[in-house]
């Protein structure tokens, strides 16, 4: 069964702020490239995820703005009824070819995460693994992930910490490339502050920082990667002109020197992230 908000009022948009072209943008930008590529090496986030909340066989389970599927896998492992949900259908359709190349079965369905198409109460579990962060109405999409989440269910997230080398990337491109006016920092979700100020209205809210591990052949072979695969990164560089893109790689390259623990001219780069489990009232 599918529904429109029923029983939750949708915050309002902040004064001033065009959020669907924000929303539209966004979309555009991580439908270019192929998040696929550093999505994959990502997998190990949503297996710790999952058994952070003892997911049970059986349980039915939402992931939000899933990208190519690294949770949802990881519940369909645990016998889970899993329904996988992103804004970008090619995401979906390559998180279905690993699915089917495990013999998982899965659910996936084109959605919005700030306008999830399920009834109140729906399901027992619902995820996001570094997804639902990056929506630019924060408080509509927190409100849609308690909305269909079951009294008693679990609410999972893993979201970058505003320090960690990923927050900083992106304070890096938000100073060569403007960021949308009004709307807050994605790494916001990576506070407990804000994740209170979010859901703990309606739900106990518990963080822990874990630690992901980017690893690569070279600094240059990490931006080669991001800069021709990962939407954000690949949209900053091609809204530069030619000559100023030389900065954003150099920036890049030095934050990269300045978190990497790899001395023989590999990557090995810790990026801190929030853990977060979320048990709705």
């Amino acid at each position: 069964m599918q529904t429109a908000n029923l029983n939750l009022a949708q915050p309002a948009a902040p004064a001033g702020v065009d959020l669907a072209a924000v929303k539209s943008r966004q979309q555009g930008a991580w439908a270019s490239g192929n998040y696929a590529v550093v999505g994959t090496t990502l997998q190990i986030v949503g297996e710790k995820l999952c058994e952070a909340l003892d997911l049970r066989a059986g349980e039915t389970v939402l992931d939000v703005a899933a990208g190519n599927g690294n949770a949802t896998l990881a519940a369909a492992r645990r016998w889970c009824t899993v329904t996988s949900t992103d804004y970008v259908p090619t995401l979906l359709e390559q998180g279905r070819r690993r699915a089917e190349a495990e013999g998982l079965s899965v659910n996936f369905q084109t959605a919005d995460a700030e306008a999830l198409p399920f009834a109140d109460n729906h399901f027992d579990v619902v995820l996001s693994t570094f997804g639902v962060m990056f929506t630019p109405d924060q408080e509509k999409a927190a409100a849609e992930l308690l909305r269909v989440c079951r009294s008693g269910g679990r609410i999972g997230l893993a979201n970058w910490t505003p320090d960690s080398f990923v927050g900083q990337v992106f304070k890096i491109i938000g100073r060569h490339v403007t960021p949308p006016a009004g709307v807050r920092p994605p790494s916001l979700w990576g506070t407990s502050e804000r994740l209170n100020e979010l859901f703990g209205h309606a739900a106990g809210v518990s963080a822990t920082k874990q630690e992901f591990v980017f690893r690569y052949r070279s600094p240059g072979h990490w931006v080669d990667v991001f800069r021709t695969w990962y939407g954000p990164v690949h949209k900053a560089f091609a809204a530069l002109p030619t000559e100023k893109q030389a900065g954003l790689e150099k920036d890049l390259l030095d934050l990269i020197e300045s978190f990497n623990r790899a001395e023989d001219g590999t990557v090995v780069v810790p990026s801190d992230y929030l853990e977060v489990i979320i048990a709705k009232r």
